[in-house]
Protein backbone atom coordinates (compact mmCIF):
# COMPACT_ATOMS: atom_id res chain seq x y z
CA UNK A 1 0.00 0.00 0.00
CA UNK A 2 1.30 3.45 -0.88
CA UNK A 3 2.05 5.78 1.99
CA UNK A 4 -0.65 8.40 2.66
CA UNK A 5 0.17 11.84 1.34
CA UNK A 6 0.01 14.86 3.65
CA UNK A 7 -2.83 17.31 3.13
CA UNK A 8 -0.45 20.29 2.94
CA UNK A 9 3.29 20.65 2.55
CA UNK A 10 5.36 23.83 2.25
CA UNK A 11 7.90 24.51 -0.51
CA UNK A 12 10.14 27.58 -0.24
CA UNK A 13 13.12 28.78 -2.30
CA UNK A 14 14.14 32.22 -1.16
CA UNK A 15 17.60 33.48 -2.13
CA UNK A 16 18.80 34.86 -5.46
CA UNK A 17 22.24 33.44 -6.28
CA UNK A 18 24.89 34.54 -8.78
CA UNK A 19 26.90 31.35 -9.30
CA UNK A 20 30.05 30.57 -11.28
CA UNK A 21 33.74 31.18 -11.69
CA UNK A 22 34.43 34.91 -11.60
CA UNK A 23 31.03 35.74 -10.13
CA UNK A 24 32.81 37.86 -7.51
CA UNK A 25 33.30 40.52 -10.22
CA UNK A 26 29.56 41.22 -10.00
CA UNK A 27 29.86 42.51 -6.43
CA UNK A 28 30.35 46.25 -7.21
CA UNK A 29 27.30 46.38 -9.45
CA UNK A 30 25.18 44.46 -6.96
CA UNK A 31 26.18 46.85 -4.18
CA UNK A 32 25.08 49.78 -6.31
CA UNK A 33 21.80 48.06 -7.14
CA UNK A 34 21.08 47.56 -3.44
CA UNK A 35 22.10 51.12 -2.54
CA UNK A 36 25.04 50.02 -0.38
CA UNK A 37 27.72 52.71 -0.24
CA UNK A 38 29.30 52.05 3.16
CA UNK A 39 29.37 48.30 3.75
CA UNK A 40 30.57 46.51 6.86
CA UNK A 41 32.53 43.47 5.71
CA UNK A 42 32.23 40.54 8.12
CA UNK A 43 35.05 38.02 7.73
CA UNK A 44 37.83 36.35 9.73
CA UNK A 45 41.58 36.66 9.99
CA UNK A 46 42.23 33.38 8.16
CA UNK A 47 40.34 34.58 5.08
CA UNK A 48 42.38 37.80 5.15
CA UNK A 49 45.72 36.02 5.64
CA UNK A 50 45.01 33.65 2.74
CA UNK A 51 44.40 36.59 0.42
CA UNK A 52 40.83 35.49 -0.23
CA UNK A 53 39.26 38.68 1.12
CA UNK A 54 41.33 40.78 -1.29
CA UNK A 55 40.37 38.44 -4.13
CA UNK A 56 36.68 38.74 -3.27
CA UNK A 57 36.64 42.52 -2.84
CA UNK A 58 38.97 43.56 -5.63
CA UNK A 59 39.18 47.36 -5.55
CA UNK A 60 36.23 47.73 -3.17
CA UNK A 61 36.78 49.17 0.27
CA UNK A 62 34.70 48.91 3.41
CA UNK A 63 35.01 48.79 7.16
CA UNK A 64 36.14 45.25 8.05
CA UNK A 65 35.16 43.19 11.09
CA UNK A 66 37.75 40.40 11.21
CA UNK A 67 37.14 38.85 14.65
CA UNK A 68 34.69 36.12 13.64
CA UNK A 69 35.30 33.13 15.95
CA UNK A 70 35.31 29.50 14.77
CA UNK A 71 31.74 29.23 16.07
CA UNK A 72 29.87 32.57 15.93
CA UNK A 73 28.60 33.79 19.27
CA UNK A 74 26.21 36.31 20.74
CA UNK A 75 29.19 38.30 22.05
CA UNK A 76 30.89 38.46 18.63
CA UNK A 77 27.58 39.61 17.14
CA UNK A 78 27.46 42.47 19.64
CA UNK A 79 31.02 43.51 18.72
CA UNK A 80 30.29 43.46 15.01
CA UNK A 81 27.02 45.35 15.51
CA UNK A 82 28.85 48.06 17.44
CA UNK A 83 31.36 48.39 14.58
CA UNK A 84 28.51 48.52 12.04
CA UNK A 85 26.96 51.46 13.88
CA UNK A 86 30.24 53.23 14.55
CA UNK A 87 31.04 53.09 10.83
CA UNK A 88 27.57 54.38 9.94
CA UNK A 89 27.33 51.43 7.56
CA UNK A 90 24.34 51.01 5.26
CA UNK A 91 24.76 47.35 4.37
CA UNK A 92 26.67 44.18 5.17
CA UNK A 93 28.91 41.88 3.12
CA UNK A 94 29.71 38.47 4.65
CA UNK A 95 32.82 36.82 3.19
CA UNK A 96 34.08 33.53 4.59
CA UNK A 97 32.96 30.14 5.77
CA UNK A 98 29.75 29.36 7.59
CA UNK A 99 30.85 31.16 10.76
CA UNK A 100 31.37 34.52 9.02
CA UNK A 101 28.19 34.18 6.97
CA UNK A 102 26.07 33.28 10.00
CA UNK A 103 27.62 36.13 11.97
CA UNK A 104 26.83 38.56 9.14
CA UNK A 105 23.22 37.37 9.22
CA UNK A 106 23.03 37.83 12.98
CA UNK A 107 24.34 41.40 12.68
CA UNK A 108 21.70 42.12 10.04
CA UNK A 109 19.00 40.71 12.33
CA UNK A 110 19.96 43.21 15.05
CA UNK A 111 20.91 46.19 12.89
CA UNK A 112 17.41 46.97 11.67
CA UNK A 113 16.16 48.05 15.09
CA UNK A 114 17.08 51.44 16.60
CA UNK A 115 20.03 51.32 19.04
CA UNK A 116 18.81 50.37 22.49
CA UNK A 117 15.62 48.80 21.16
CA UNK A 118 16.97 45.69 19.44
CA UNK A 119 16.73 43.46 22.51
CA UNK A 120 19.11 40.54 22.96
CA UNK A 121 20.06 38.16 20.17
CA UNK A 122 18.56 35.27 22.13
CA UNK A 123 15.14 36.88 21.78
CA UNK A 124 15.29 36.18 18.02
CA UNK A 125 16.27 32.51 18.44
CA UNK A 126 14.10 29.65 17.21
CA UNK A 127 14.35 28.15 20.69
CA UNK A 128 12.98 31.26 22.43
CA UNK A 129 9.41 30.85 23.70
CA UNK A 130 8.24 33.85 21.63
CA UNK A 131 10.88 34.93 19.07
CA UNK A 132 10.95 38.65 18.26
CA UNK A 133 10.15 39.66 14.68
CA UNK A 134 13.06 40.92 12.57
CA UNK A 135 12.55 44.57 11.69
CA UNK A 136 13.98 46.40 8.64
CA UNK A 137 17.31 44.56 8.28
CA UNK A 138 19.92 46.28 6.09
CA UNK A 139 20.82 44.79 2.69
CA UNK A 140 23.07 41.77 3.02
CA UNK A 141 25.30 40.07 0.41
CA UNK A 142 27.06 36.79 1.22
CA UNK A 143 30.11 35.30 -0.53
CA UNK A 144 31.08 31.83 0.72
CA UNK A 145 34.77 30.88 0.69
CA UNK A 146 34.19 27.24 1.66
CA UNK A 147 31.89 24.62 0.18
CA UNK A 148 30.28 23.50 3.40
CA UNK A 149 27.64 25.27 5.42
CA UNK A 150 25.50 26.60 2.58
CA UNK A 151 24.65 29.48 4.89
CA UNK A 152 24.35 31.77 1.87
CA UNK A 153 21.00 30.12 1.05
CA UNK A 154 20.19 28.63 4.46
CA UNK A 155 17.11 29.56 6.43
CA UNK A 156 18.82 30.56 9.66
CA UNK A 157 21.94 31.85 11.40
CA UNK A 158 23.39 29.33 13.85
CA UNK A 159 24.85 31.02 16.92
CA UNK A 160 26.21 30.04 20.34
CA UNK A 161 24.21 32.19 22.73
CA UNK A 162 25.32 33.53 26.08
CA UNK A 163 23.20 30.89 27.82
CA UNK A 164 25.42 28.17 26.27
CA UNK A 165 22.86 26.96 23.72
CA UNK A 166 23.85 26.58 20.06
CA UNK A 167 20.77 27.12 17.92
CA UNK A 168 19.36 28.95 14.93
CA UNK A 169 17.78 32.32 14.31
CA UNK A 170 15.12 31.91 11.67
CA UNK A 171 15.82 34.49 8.95
CA UNK A 172 14.98 32.83 5.61
CA UNK A 173 14.63 36.06 3.64
CA UNK A 174 17.35 38.19 5.21
CA UNK A 175 19.97 37.60 2.48
CA UNK A 176 19.57 40.09 -0.36
CA UNK A 177 21.91 38.18 -2.66
CA UNK A 178 24.43 35.35 -2.59
CA UNK A 179 27.49 35.40 -4.85
CA UNK A 180 29.00 31.93 -5.15
CA UNK A 181 32.37 31.93 -6.89
CA UNK A 182 34.16 28.56 -6.67
CA UNK A 183 37.49 30.31 -7.28
CA UNK A 184 37.24 31.72 -3.74
CA UNK A 185 37.75 28.14 -2.46
CA UNK A 186 40.87 27.29 -4.47
CA UNK A 187 43.31 27.99 -1.61
CA UNK A 188 41.26 26.21 1.07
CA UNK A 189 43.62 23.71 2.78
CA UNK A 190 42.98 19.96 2.31
CA UNK A 191 41.83 19.33 5.88
CA UNK A 192 39.31 22.16 5.78
CA UNK A 193 38.18 21.16 2.29
CA UNK A 194 37.41 17.69 3.65
CA UNK A 195 35.71 18.83 6.85
CA UNK A 196 33.55 21.49 5.24
CA UNK A 197 32.77 19.17 2.34
CA UNK A 198 31.54 16.48 4.72
CA UNK A 199 29.41 19.14 6.40
CA UNK A 200 27.72 19.80 3.06
CA UNK A 201 27.41 16.09 2.33
CA UNK A 202 25.76 15.50 5.72
CA UNK A 203 23.21 18.21 4.87
CA UNK A 204 22.25 16.40 1.69
CA UNK A 205 21.95 13.05 3.46
CA UNK A 206 20.05 14.22 6.52
CA UNK A 207 17.58 16.39 4.65
CA UNK A 208 16.88 13.58 2.18
CA UNK A 209 16.30 11.14 5.06
CA UNK A 210 13.99 13.56 6.89
CA UNK A 211 10.36 12.33 6.86
CA UNK A 212 9.11 15.77 5.72
CA UNK A 213 7.48 15.51 2.28
CA UNK A 214 9.21 17.68 -0.32
CA UNK A 215 9.98 15.88 -3.61
CA UNK A 216 11.64 18.92 -5.31
CA UNK A 217 14.10 19.22 -2.43
CA UNK A 218 14.74 15.46 -2.46
CA UNK A 219 15.79 15.74 -6.10
CA UNK A 220 18.00 18.76 -5.35
CA UNK A 221 19.84 17.19 -2.41
CA UNK A 222 20.37 13.89 -4.23
CA UNK A 223 22.01 15.87 -7.03
CA UNK A 224 24.09 17.63 -4.37
CA UNK A 225 25.08 14.30 -2.83
CA UNK A 226 26.13 12.96 -6.22
CA UNK A 227 28.30 16.01 -6.87
CA UNK A 228 29.86 16.08 -3.40
CA UNK A 229 30.59 12.38 -3.13
CA UNK A 230 32.32 12.44 -6.53
CA UNK A 231 34.23 15.70 -6.02
CA UNK A 232 35.29 15.75 -2.37
CA UNK A 233 38.25 13.39 -2.78
CA UNK A 234 39.40 15.23 -5.91
CA UNK A 235 39.12 18.68 -4.31
CA UNK A 236 40.88 17.53 -1.14
CA UNK A 237 43.76 15.98 -3.07
CA UNK A 238 44.08 18.83 -5.58
CA UNK A 239 42.69 22.16 -4.45
CA UNK A 240 43.21 23.71 -7.89
CA UNK A 241 40.81 21.26 -9.57
CA UNK A 242 38.33 23.84 -10.88
CA UNK A 243 35.64 21.35 -11.85
CA UNK A 244 35.74 19.67 -8.45
CA UNK A 245 35.59 23.03 -6.67
CA UNK A 246 32.57 24.02 -8.81
CA UNK A 247 30.74 20.81 -7.92
CA UNK A 248 31.63 21.17 -4.24
CA UNK A 249 30.20 24.69 -4.06
CA UNK A 250 27.05 23.70 -5.97
CA UNK A 251 26.58 20.64 -3.74
CA UNK A 252 26.94 22.76 -0.61
CA UNK A 253 24.33 25.20 -1.90
CA UNK A 254 21.97 22.33 -2.77
CA UNK A 255 22.37 20.76 0.66
CA UNK A 256 21.39 24.01 2.34
CA UNK A 257 18.30 24.39 0.14
CA UNK A 258 17.23 21.15 1.80
CA UNK A 259 17.20 22.69 5.29
CA UNK A 260 13.49 23.40 4.87
CA UNK A 261 12.89 19.65 5.25
CA UNK A 262 14.65 19.62 8.62
CA UNK A 263 17.64 17.50 9.56
CA UNK A 264 18.21 14.78 12.13
CA UNK A 265 20.36 13.31 14.86
CA UNK A 266 23.68 14.24 13.23
CA UNK A 267 22.83 17.90 13.64
CA UNK A 268 21.00 17.67 16.95
CA UNK A 269 24.16 16.11 18.38
CA UNK A 270 26.62 18.42 16.60
CA UNK A 271 24.66 21.45 17.84
CA UNK A 272 24.78 20.05 21.37
CA UNK A 273 28.54 19.46 21.05
CA UNK A 274 29.29 22.78 19.34
CA UNK A 275 29.54 24.93 22.48
CA UNK A 276 32.45 22.71 23.59
CA UNK A 277 34.51 24.22 20.76
CA UNK A 278 34.54 21.42 18.19
CA UNK A 279 34.49 22.18 14.46
CA UNK A 280 30.95 21.74 13.15
CA UNK A 281 31.77 20.07 9.85
CA UNK A 282 34.19 17.61 11.46
CA UNK A 283 31.54 16.71 14.03
CA UNK A 284 29.02 16.01 11.28
CA UNK A 285 31.52 13.81 9.46
CA UNK A 286 32.25 11.76 12.58
CA UNK A 287 28.60 11.48 13.61
CA UNK A 288 27.20 10.56 10.19
CA UNK A 289 28.18 6.84 10.21
CA UNK A 290 26.74 5.97 13.67
CA UNK A 291 23.57 8.01 13.08
CA UNK A 292 22.98 6.30 9.74
CA UNK A 293 23.54 2.95 11.45
CA UNK A 294 20.88 3.86 14.02
CA UNK A 295 18.39 5.04 11.37
CA UNK A 296 18.93 2.70 8.44
CA UNK A 297 16.26 0.16 9.42
CA UNK A 298 13.52 2.78 8.93
CA UNK A 299 14.81 4.35 5.70
CA UNK A 300 13.37 1.77 3.31
CA UNK A 301 14.01 2.52 -0.38
CA UNK A 302 15.81 5.76 0.51
CA UNK A 303 18.91 3.65 1.13
CA UNK A 304 18.89 2.50 -2.48
CA UNK A 305 18.54 6.07 -3.72
CA UNK A 306 21.49 7.12 -1.54
CA UNK A 307 23.59 4.29 -2.99
CA UNK A 308 22.67 5.32 -6.53
CA UNK A 309 23.58 8.96 -5.92
CA UNK A 310 26.95 7.95 -4.44
CA UNK A 311 27.62 5.36 -7.19
CA UNK A 312 27.89 2.57 -4.62
CA UNK A 313 27.17 -1.13 -5.18
CA UNK A 314 23.52 -2.06 -4.70
CA UNK A 315 24.31 -3.95 -1.49
CA UNK A 316 26.80 -1.44 -0.04
CA UNK A 317 26.63 -0.74 3.69
CA UNK A 318 25.88 3.00 3.89
CA UNK A 319 27.33 3.67 7.37
CA UNK A 320 30.51 1.82 6.45
CA UNK A 321 30.76 3.79 3.20
CA UNK A 322 30.66 7.09 5.10
CA UNK A 323 33.21 5.85 7.64
CA UNK A 324 35.53 4.76 4.81
CA UNK A 325 35.14 8.14 3.11
CA UNK A 326 36.08 9.92 6.36
CA UNK A 327 39.16 7.74 6.72
CA UNK A 328 40.24 8.32 3.12
CA UNK A 329 39.98 12.08 3.67
CA UNK A 330 42.12 11.97 6.81
CA UNK A 331 39.32 13.06 9.13
CA UNK A 332 39.25 11.94 12.80
CA UNK A 333 38.20 8.36 13.43
CA UNK A 334 35.78 9.35 16.17
CA UNK A 335 34.86 11.80 18.90
CA UNK A 336 37.57 10.39 21.16
CA UNK A 337 40.23 11.37 18.63
CA UNK A 338 38.80 14.91 18.75
CA UNK A 339 39.23 15.08 22.52
CA UNK A 340 35.65 14.40 23.59
CA UNK A 341 35.33 13.19 27.19
CA UNK A 342 33.07 10.13 27.59
CA UNK A 343 31.75 11.54 30.88
CA UNK A 344 29.88 14.21 28.88
CA UNK A 345 27.71 11.69 27.04
CA UNK A 346 24.57 11.88 29.25
CA UNK A 347 24.52 15.69 29.21
CA UNK A 348 25.04 15.87 25.44
CA UNK A 349 22.30 13.28 24.87
CA UNK A 350 19.84 15.38 26.87
CA UNK A 351 20.86 18.58 25.08
CA UNK A 352 20.32 16.91 21.70
CA UNK A 353 16.72 16.17 22.67
CA UNK A 354 16.03 19.92 22.85
CA UNK A 355 17.48 20.76 19.43
CA UNK A 356 15.08 21.44 16.56
CA UNK A 357 16.88 18.92 14.30
CA UNK A 358 15.82 16.16 16.71
CA UNK A 359 12.21 16.57 15.58
CA UNK A 360 12.84 15.54 11.98
CA UNK A 361 15.07 12.54 12.53
CA UNK A 362 13.72 9.61 10.49
CA UNK A 363 12.57 7.92 13.71
CA UNK A 364 11.95 9.09 17.28
CA UNK A 365 15.01 8.91 19.52
CA UNK A 366 15.30 9.10 23.29
CA UNK A 367 18.24 9.96 25.54
CA UNK A 368 19.43 6.34 25.66
CA UNK A 369 19.41 6.20 21.86
CA UNK A 370 21.57 9.31 21.71
CA UNK A 371 23.91 7.87 24.32
CA UNK A 372 24.29 4.73 22.20
CA UNK A 373 25.09 6.82 19.11
CA UNK A 374 27.69 8.84 21.03
CA UNK A 375 29.32 5.68 22.36
CA UNK A 376 29.41 4.30 18.81
CA UNK A 377 30.96 7.58 17.64
CA UNK A 378 33.85 7.39 20.11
Amino acid sequence: MAEPRPAVTTLQFNTTVRFGRGARSLLPGELRALGIGRPLVVTDRGVIAAGVLALALGDLRGDVFNATPANPTEDSTALALAQYREADADGIIGIGGGAALDLAKAVAVMAGSPPGHEGTLWEYCNRHAAPRPIQSPPPLILLPTTAGSGSEVGRSAVIIFRNGIKAGIGCPRIVSLAICDPDLTLTLPPGMTAATGMDALSHCVETFCSPTINPPVDAIVLDGLARLSAAITLATANGSDHAARWDMMMGALEGAIGFQKGMGAVHSLSHALGPLGFHHGTLNAVLLPPVMAANQDVLGDKLGRLRTAMRLPIDADIPEAFAALNASLGLPSGLGAMGFDRSMIPAIALAAMDDNAHRTNPQPLGPLDYEAILNHAL
